[in-house]
């Protein structure tokens, strides 16, 4: 054997162990692979990184299997999900009725080699308008009327009202008659001594709620829950001051100048 041919073989001797440690180092950089998902055909020959050798991945799924190539996190390295700053609130999708308004944010940058996945991207709330479009009042009466123990106005009288309620300015206030339709089991079981009067409450029975200062609005002389322009098939909600647990809903029957109902179904606008 010639010189050069002895020494060709010696090279190919030698360059053989290094050639067998390159193709085992091999991995997703010696291929340049990053896939999405899960893709059987993004895969090299080399080390994993649960050390062993053969077949691994370099798709996004190997990280969940457990059979990413040694060299994966270096390669292909997360990138988390990016958003936006949130949008201003959108309007209530209906005007004067209890609905929803509306918030998004958007995506700047999606989630890649198994990067943090993207947040919520958008958000709803309830909302009630109280103007129209027109710039006129509605939706009061889907406001809960708050009430208390007629017993209450007693000590109303007996407290310095406010200036804007002076003996000459003050209004006499009203009364409204409500038909009960319905109310929580709190009402009934409610035995603290400020909060007794919540027992008395009944489905079916008729009640008086009287409108007094402070309660009545200065501006429209009205309470706040007093079924304003409801006819009386139109269920409207009250909730007790004191036990907020203990409402329930009632219908409008008439507006009248005096209470006359029974002390026990007596109330007052709060």
């Amino acid at each position: 054997m010639s010189a050069r041919a002895l020494a060709s073989v010696l090279w190919m001797v030698l360059l053989a162990p290094w050639r067998l440690w390159h193709r085992a180092d091999a991995g997703c950089s010696e291929e340049r692979r990053c896939c999405p998902g899960r893709d059987p055909s993004c895969a090299s020959t080399g080390w994993r990184m649960d050390r062993v050798y053969g077949t691994c991945f370099c798709d996004e799924a190997c990280r969940l299997t457990g059979d990413c190539c040694y060299d994966y996190s270096q390669a292909c390295p997360a990138l988390p999900c990016i958003v936006g700053e949130w949008s201003h609130w959108s309007g209530c999708a209906e005007q004067c009725k209890p609905n929803l308004r509306m918030r998004r944010r958007y995506v700047k940058q999606e989630p890649k080699n198994g990067g943090e996945p993207c947040p919520l991207l958008e958000e709803k709330s309830g909302c009630l308008e109280y103007l129209t479009y027109q710039g006129q009042d509605c939706g009061h009466e889907y406001v809960p009327a708050f009430i208390t123990t007629s017993e209450y106005s007693k000590e109303r009288k007996r407290q310095a009202v406010s200036p804007l309620w002076s003996s000459d300015t003050e209004e006499a206030g009203y009364c409204v008659e409500f038909k009960t339709e319905s109310l929580s089991h709190h009402c009934t079981v409610e035995n603290r001594p400020y909060a007794r009067w919540m027992q008395y409450l009944r489905e079916g029975y008729t009640v008086c709620v009287a409108c007094q200062p402070p309660a009545m609005n200065t501006g429209n002389h009205r309470c706040s829950g007093d079924g304003l322009g409801a006819d009386g098939n139109k269920v409207l909600h009250w909730q007790a001051v004191g036990n907020l647990r203990c409402q329930g809903t009632w219908k409008k029957v008439r507006q009248v100048e005096q209470c006359s109902c029974p002390v026990v179904h007596s109330f007052i606008f709060t």
